[in-house]
């Protein structure tokens, strides 16, 4: 009987993925998102590349 390897295709295996925290990160597969956010009357903006966890995953996977 042959064995065959699986492979988690898990944003922790992935290439575009970036740990910040235990079990978290972000995914750089593509460029930072911008988020519009209210504070007070203000109005501010930021760009963040998406948060994911580990043991996400998606069709962009490409492995390290």
């Amino acid at each position: 009987m042959e064995s065959t390897a699986t492979h988690t295709k898990t944003c922790s295996a992935c290439a575009y993925w970036k740990e910040t925290t235990s079990g978290e990160g972000e995914c750089r597969v593509r460029s930072p998102q911008a988020i519009v956010f209210k504070v007070d009357a203000g109005t501010q903006f930021e760009s963040r590349f998406p948060e994911t966890k580990a043991s996400d995953w998606c069709g962009e996977f490409s492995a390290k």
